[in-house]
């Protein structure tokens, strides 16, 4: 395995949550369970779920994200002048048999000034570090997130009548989040973004535009953004970026190769690794790795975490090797297209499932890479 992030087998972050967390969370929003109750039964969970990833051969380490029921608002919202609200529009996520899954997601609104008013994973970090003998992996959501899915209309005018001081304030917040993490002995932080998978849609290209912003400079913007947040992390902190095209119930939003964006992206972002989906024809041909420059890595999203069969050894590594033809073995690593449950609901697979896609995970990368 690769010694420093992004590892050779890797995966996204989150993981189902086991039927007695979930029953605690419910109890705790329906007013029967103290807030101490309900941390010290995530703790004893993410304590087993520490001892299964090492056990499976992992080596970056998440909690799992079983604090959280979303995988962005749960850290959005603790932002000072962030607001979110639920209930105010219903999306639609599609499935490959053609079914659809209805989905009320929440709607974030910036309504004051923001600010990084206290740590937001510290807290978490300390625990899961306590737990790992590997390295402890925190994922959060990427600034982006605060931006694209209300654009202007999500963002106070009489607050930030000027969108570059809203830019300035989310990024120095992010800066001051990762500060506090380092402080803590994070070396490993991952940042989620649907936004830019979502802008390899032709649909959701065309209705960006539609709404008055330009998919190019969107961007430009979005990386902008990372390396303005990154940009007091230390030397021994690995930094990776997830793109998600959607992970709700096995259901999806967007479609499209990387092509639109794939440049930009690669080029510009001034971080040390990609996770990109690439588990079916949605997520177009391996061509767009072309652009990958040498200091950089892609973790392969080769596998599926939207369905239980586990992909044979056979397909991932003849996959592994069309994606050589445009970007060096040394460079690439493998993984899932998305975390097993992006939101408490979790996908359509078991825990079972999950356990065994990700120890042939781990086998295919040993098999291609080797085991250092």
């Amino acid at each position: 395995m690769a010694k420093v992030p992004p590892y050779r087998a890797d995966h996204v972050g989150s993981f189902l949550r086991p039927a007695r967390l979930a029953e605690a969370r419910e109890k705790f929003f329906d007013g029967k369970l103290a807030a101490d109750e309900l941390r010290s039964i995530e703790d004893e969970c993410i304590a087993e779920l520490v001892s299964k990833q090492e056990q499976v051969g992992l080596k970056g380490i998440t909690d799992g994200e079983f604090r959280r029921t979303f995988f962005h608002v749960d850290f959005l919202e603790q932002l000072d002048g962030v607001n979110v609200s639920y209930g105010e529009f219903s999306a639609k996520f599609r499935k490959d048999d053609g079914t659809e899954v209805g989905f009320r997601p929440p709607t974030i609104h910036v309504d004051s000034k923001i600010a990084h008013g206290y740590p937001i994973q510290g807290a978490d970090f300390d625990f899961l570090k306590s737990k790992v003998s590997q390295t402890p992996k925190v994922c959060i959501p990427a600034p982006s997130m605060l931006h694209f899915r209300g654009g202007r209309k999500g963002i106070s005018e009489t607050v930030y009548p000027d969108l570059e001081q809203f830019y300035d304030d989310l990024t120095t917040a992010y800066a001051d989040e990762i500060t506090d993490l380092a402080a803590r002995g994070c070396q490993y932080l991952q940042m989620d973004d649907t936004n830019l998978a979502y802008l390899c849609d032709p649909e959701i290209r065309q209705s960006t535009i539609d709404r008055g912003d330009d998919p190019d400079e969107l961007t430009h913007l979005y990386c902008k953004m990372v390396n303005d947040a990154i940009r007091n992390r230390p030397a021994n902190m690995a930094i990776t970026v997830h793109l998600c095209r959607g992970n709700f119930k096995s259901a999806w939003v967007a479609q499209g190769g990387y092509e639109p964006v794939a440049d930009i992206l690669l080029n510009e972002m001034n971080i040390d690794g990609f996770f990109l989906e690439y588990d079916d024809e949605r997520s177009g041909d391996f061509a767009p790795l072309r652009f990958l420059p040498k200091d950089k890595q892609v973790v392969l999203g080769l596998m599926s975490s939207k369905v239980g069969a586990v992909e044979s050894s056979e397909e991932i590594i003849k996959r592994i090797n069309e994606a050589a033809e445009y970007a060096p073995l040394d460079q690439l690593s493998l993984s899932h297209q998305c975390g097993f449950s992006s939101t408490a609901h979790g996908n359509d697979i078991t825990e079972d499932d999950q356990w065994r896609k990700l120890e042939r995970c781990v086998d295919v990368a040993r098999e291609v890479w080797g085991d250092d």
